[in-house]
């Protein structure tokens, strides 16, 4: 590494953590650097002239541009895993009836507490996911939960209230009547082919509306790109957001816009390696997010995504790192488990391994 890719590396790690503007001083100070607060500023400045920082109008000080953090990715970052999350993810592989879904939800909010941003999943077109089977499971005498479950294993579920001349045996007749029509539908007919049988509902349960509709709402949350957010709110305290009242409404209101969301999330088309793609965000768009994602596979022709969102300051390190390492388990694990025997033998030996070699290197609590 020369003098100035040091220089560079420690001004990005240094306004990542403190979203301060770095001047010399703080250089050789905070990190003791063996040079003098001239030659600092001299390669700061030619840094600077390459385009890799950028001076503010604030403070003498300067803060990584784009292209210094995208320099910083391809050539200064250091890649590494911390243990906590390959035993903190092992633990979720290891639950013996965690259905699909939580197994990618549990992973995923892991991936949020530790990166300090907004995960996202969201799964690709439904066309090849059918419905398995709908379910009722009464609450109360005028409550109860319809339960969606696909052949991809993934269920949704809306609990909704009815009137007390709807029956529990009504409501059942139509679940019948909907299982018996529906089942095998891939999901993104579902809301088509359940308009098309609505005249026939109304022979089982005269005062079908309540469950046509609750049902109805169902699919169409169903049928649509599934996405999940976590963490939003550790985002709204990043200082960014937090200082400016007018860029936090617009970030707000882009993970109220799921189809916003999936536009900003398709922005990561820049490579960093074979499952990893990265989106550096544009500081001076107050609506633009930096996102880092990963694919994931969940069997034949059933992928989705899992993406990192944050300012332009993110820890984009921490954020490739632990991104890649998650996708790259979640795949090893259902390949484990939708796999021949001998490939999920192999998963399962790996999964071993990765276990047993972060409790090793974890530190023993005193007694």
């Amino acid at each position: 590494m020369t003098r100035k890719e040091e220089v560079l590396k420690l001004i990005v790690q240094h306004f990542i953590r403190t979203a301060e503007p770095v001047a010399s001083k703080t250089l050789i100070d905070q990190y003791g650097l063996d040079f003098s607060s001239a030659t600092i500023r001299a390669e700061m400045n030619e840094l600077e002239k390459d385009g890799l920082l950028e001076k503010t109008h604030t403070s003498s000080g300067r803060i990584p541009s784009k292209k210094g953090y995208e320099y910083y990715l391809a050539h200064l970052r250091e890649n590494n895993i911390n243990d906590e999350i390959k035993m903190r993810l092992q633990t979720v592989m290891d639950k013996k009836v965690a259905s699909v879904e939580n197994v990618i939800k549990e992973s995923c909010e892991i991936l949020a507490k530790m990166t300090n941003l907004v995960s996202v999943i969201s799964s690709n077109d439904s066309n090849d996911e059918h419905l398995v089977s709908i379910q009722i499971v009464p609450i109360s005498t005028n409550s109860a939960t319809a339960i969606l479950v696909t052949d991809k294993g993934y269920v949704e579920n809306r609990t909704f209230v009815f009137e007390d001349k709807v029956s529990v045996d009504d409501i059942t007749s139509c679940v019948k009547l909907l299982n018996d029509r529906l089942k095998g539908t891939s999901i993104s007919e579902l809301v088509p082919k359940m308009e098309a049988i609505k005249p026939i509902l109304s022979d089982y349960v005269i005062d079908h509306d309540v469950i046509y509709q609750a049902l109805l709402e169902t699919f169409l949350r169903f049928a649509s790109d599934r996405m999940e957010i976590f963490n939003k709110d550790e985002l709204l305290n990043q200082p960014e957001f937090k200082n400016d009242a007018e860029r936090l409404k617009k970030v707000i209101e882009l993970f109220d816009n799921k189809m916003k969301l999936k536009q900003e999330i398709a922005k990561a088309g820049k490579n960093i390696n074979d499952n990893v793609s990265i989106h550096i965000a544009d500081k001076d768009k107050s609506n633009d997010m930096s996102v880092v994602s990963a694919s994931i596979s969940l069997g034949k022709d059933n992928e989705g995504t899992i993406s990192l969102l944050g300012p332009t300051r993110m820890d984009y390190d921490k954020a490739v790192s632990l991104l890649d390492y998650v996708a790259k388990t979640l795949n090893e694990h259902f390949k484990m488990i939708g796999g021949s025997e001998d490939e999920r033998r192999k998963a399962r030996q790996k999964g071993n391994e990765k276990g047993s070699e972060a409790k090793r290197k974890s530190p023993k609590r005193s007694e």
